[in-house]
């Protein structure tokens, strides 16, 4: 068997994950001659990325999943990470608010408290967002809320008037005591966002170099156990319940459903779509979070793909 150690992109597993848990609990992984170990970063030592770039498998990980912007980020610094496949094909980001802010549309956040972790790519999409529905982004009122998602308790408690960050297809799936009623969410990519892969699958450049058929098999098995979550999203839920019992069942069914139509593009799963990173390097250019606009240019790979099912 090769083992192969992956590390996923949160805090915690969460559904959007599914795919990795589907293939190894069916056994596809095995049949592949694959032991794969799936592990979460510890926030102490960086994320998914930092973990990767010191490439020690026996702490770190061979591969694993992280945001396309920061992939592109650690490319313009001459790091040697690689994307190999696409979990998502937009974005996962929403604005959450309550009915009792009178916050009806993105131009509303002027004069208005946003908690959000003010990473400059964050600020950046706020801005934009704001600025593209006619409002003054400078008027946004930032509260540092660092890597906590606030609740709508939160809000209604007076911490902030709406928050940026927390996914549609998860935390604002979650209960609270705030009736439904006075929730507001907004998906990044129905407001004005630009478009993109929120997640992508990889690792150091060389890893995929020295072990190609490995990569392979283990991006085969991958794509077969996302086709069959995507297909039936409730068939993942003895995984999660094994893997995060602390999440309702409710949630994760609902979480699930919303997340599985992200993972496949016109039925294919895995393509790193150069008209979703071109585009969205210019931008992460032209906002000042990109220091290299051509980062992209070799950034990804698609050859270690199996070929496109029908």
């Amino acid at each position: 068997m090769n083992a192969v150690r992956v590390m996923l992109e949160y805090f915690h597993p969460w559904p959007n994950s599914a795919g990795f848990y589907v293939a190894r609990e069916r056994g596809w992984y095995q049949d592949a001659g694959l032991s794969v170990q799936l592990v979460v970063p510890d926030p102490f030592h960086g994320d998914t990325l930092e973990h990767l770039l010191k490439g020690d498998a026996d702490v770190d990980a061979d591969v694993g999943v992280f945001p396309s912007n920061r992939l592109l980020v650690r490319r313009s610094l001459g790091q040697p990470l690689l994307g190999v496949a696409a979990i998502n094909h937009r974005g996962l980001e929403s604005i959450q608010t309550l009915t009792d802010f009178g916050i009806r549309r993105p131009r509303d956040l002027a004069g208005k408290r946003l908690a959000l972790n003010p990473t400059p790519r964050g600020l950046a999409m706020v801005r934009h967002l704001v600025a593209a529905d006619g409002g003054d982004p400078d008027a946004v009122i930032i509260v540092d809320s660092k890597v906590r998602e606030l609740r709508p308790e939160d809000l209604a408690a007076g911490i902030a008037d709406a928050s940026f960050g927390g996914y549609w297809a998860w935390e604002a799936l979650m209960d609270s005591p705030v009736a439904a009623e006075r929730r507001v969410v907004w998906p990044v990519d129905d407001i004005g966002a630009p478009r993109y892969h929120s997640y992508l699958l990889g690792g150091q450049q060389r890893w995929f170099e020295e072990n190609p058929e490995i990569a392979r098999a283990f991006l085969a098995a991958t794509e077969r156990g996302f086709r069959a979550a995507a297909a039936n999203p409730q068939s993942a839920l003895g995984a999660y319940e094994a893997a995060t019992p602390y999440f309702p069942r409710a949630l994760l069914s609902q979480s699930l459903q919303h997340i599985a139509p992200t993972w496949l593009h016109e039925q294919r799963w895995g393509q790193q779509r150069e008209e979703l990173i071109a585009p969205y390097a210019q931008w992460l250019h032209h906002h000042g979070v990109l220091a290299d606009a051509d980062a992209w240019r070799g950034a990804t790979s698609n050859r270690y793909l199996p070929e496109p099912q029908a």
